[in-house]
């Protein structure tokens, strides 16, 4: 079981914004900016392409509205989406506010938050969340 699967089945301790049946966004712990969100399917699956397309239509569609909160939350011009998906095994999104393309640029220094910034970051893109 990957730590994304255990995160979703509430094993592991995570700043959870958005949820459904079939998929769980939460705050990235290595942050490149305020607002960085992952979105996981619950279902294990290493490789994004390998979802099936039903499955990753309805990821797109949640992901979309985890953008869509986190603009509401965090004021910015676009929401950046990435899949990279080497470092877990477990499919999943990258979704950043952006300013700049540069706000886009893993290599940049990972932000730094307390645990109680973290839990407020969170829960504003769960009060603006409309799933």
């Amino acid at each position: 079981m990957s730590i994304f699967s255990k995160i979703a089945a509430g094993e592991i301790p995570s700043y959870k914004c958005a949820e459904n049946e079939k998929f769980y966004a939460f705050l990235d712990i290595n942050p490149i900016v305020k607002g960085h969100t992952l979105v996981i399917p619950r279902r294990e699956v290493d490789y994004f392409f390998d979802l099936e397309d039903d499955e990753l239509a309805e990821m797109q569609v949640f992901a979309k509205r985890v953008a869509i909160a986190i603009k509401k939350a965090f004021p910015c011009k676009k929401v950046g989406q990435a899949v990279l998906g080497l470092e877990v095994p477990h499919a999943h999104i990258h979704l950043v506010p952006m300013q700049s393309e540069g706000d886009m640029n893993f290599a940049n220094p990972k932000k730094e938050f307390t645990a109680e910034e973290m839990a407020d970051i969170a829960a504003k893109i769960r009060e603006a969340y409309e799933g």
